[in-house]
């Protein structure tokens, strides 16, 4: 639904030079041993310098690693990471800590088709999403304090904006939530925004 809008001719989210996957070093270790689809992530897999690969590097927590694949056409969808599988959400958590549903990578909003068609996603993806990240996040401490954090500076931002905080909740609705309050508004998958190549009139 987007490559045809990407200039690599790839999905955005399986282009390295727009989305650099993040794998857990227990999941590394699993790939490494299992597959050849990936390897670690040098930065000079691109053309061109898109990416900021000390930056990237300095902002990765130490629990996990940057990896680079073969690419779409010798994708091998048993041996995807966690961050190929949930792409583009994340867990969204409250200021008071709730973990109540999944929101997207807002950097993606220009690219990403899903982004601009939410109710797209289906009811087993958001169950799995939610089953998969209730054991995670309960178990691993530092890991959910990276998205509380991450939904706090989703907070700021959205803020700065004026805008609501789309949040496929873990009860099946769709919410806009605002960034100052986490007051959530129960709305229709259509009434969220589309962006960039995916507005209606635009593909």
């Amino acid at each position: 639904m987007c490559r045809h809008h990407n200039p690599s001719g790839k999905p955005f989210c399986c282009d390295i030079c727009h989305a650099v996957p993040a794998a857990y070093l227990q999941e590394w270790d699993y790939l490494k041993t299992h597959t050849q689809l990936w390897h670690a992530w040098r930065g000079d897999e691109c053309d061109s310098k898109t990416r900021d690969s000390q930056q990237l590097s300095t902002d990765m927590p130490d629990y996990m690693c940057l990896l680079a694949c073969l690419g779409p056409d010798h994708c091998q969808r048993d041996f995807r990471c966690m961050s190929c599988r949930q792409f583009p959400f994340f867990p969204y958590i409250t200021a008071d800590d709730r973990f109540i549903g999944m929101t997207y990578y807002w950097d993606f909003e220009p690219y990403c088709w899903v982004v601009s068609n939410l109710g797209t996603v289906t009811d087993r993806f958001r169950r799995e999403f939610f089953i998969t990240y209730d054991a995670l996040l309960n178990e691993w401490e530092e890991e959910y304090d990276s998205y509380y954090y991450l939904s706090e500076d989703m907070r700021t931002t959205f803020a700065q904006k004026r805008r609501r905080i789309p949040i496929l909740h873990r009860n099946g609705g769709y919410y806009l939530l605002s960034p100052k309050s986490d007051r959530l508004s129960r709305v229709e998958p259509h009434q969220f925004r589309q962006f960039g190549f995916y507005q209606v009139g635009k593909g």
